[in-house]
């Protein structure tokens, strides 16, 4: 894999912001007092189930680029928002893990999708974000 060295400065520092949410949300579910505790889950749940779904957009934008697109981009796009719908309304023990795996499914298909289409130097920073990202869903499920 190519170095995040690669990319531009700003990607990775927005990438890495967008951590913040997910790492101190994982904590808060940890931290706060039991009357706050439900507000720290739902933050946390409703933040990865945005980015579940900006996951699944982005095969929509790569579908806008070509003049004939593979319909499965559009299927794959939609499938993301859907289970992170699901996930928003279930108990947070069981949502936060649909989360998470949704997280690890969304970049085992776009390993695929970046590769075929020449954008396989994000897949590192890419890797990094959706593993922190996961794993704070876990570790927020954990204490939920």
């Amino acid at each position: 894999m190519s170095s995040t060295q690669e990319l531009p400065r700003w990607a990775r520092q927005l990438g890495h912001a967008g951590l913040v949410p997910f790492v101190g949300g994982a904590l808060l579910v940890h931290l706060v007092w039991p009357e706050a505790h439900p507000y720290a889950v739902l933050a946390l749940a409703a933040y990865a189930a945005t980015i579940v779904s900006f996951l699944g957009g982005v095969h929509w934008g790569v579908a806008f680029t070509q003049a004939q697109p593979d319909p499965r981009l559009f299927a794959w796009g939609v499938l993301p928002s859907l289970v992170a719908w699901v996930a928003i309304v279930m108990p947070p023990s069981a949502g936060l893990v649909v989360l998470g795996v949704m997280l690890i499914a969304c970049y085992a298909v776009d390993r695929r999708l970046y590769v075929a289409h020449g954008l396989q130097r994000w897949l590192v920073l890419r890797f990094r974000l959706s593993a922190v990202a996961a794993l704070s869903c876990f570790l927020g499920a954990a204490g939920s």
